[in-house]
């Protein structure tokens, strides 16, 4: 692992907090599909 000094903390802090913002965008973006899908197919079965 590269070096980080005393700011080890922050930079550490920063990539988690990016990840986890990352991660949930992920997370809602697949959760959007799927309500879109569900909610296409309900459509095409009712015209």
């Amino acid at each position: 692992m590269i070096e980080l000094g005393k700011y080890a903390g922050a930079v550490l802090g920063a990539y988690g907090l990016s990840l986890a913002l990352l991660g949930g965008l992920i997370w809602q973006t697949l959760a959007a599909n799927a309500r879109a899908r569900r909610d296409l197919e309900r459509q095409e079965k009712h015209g």
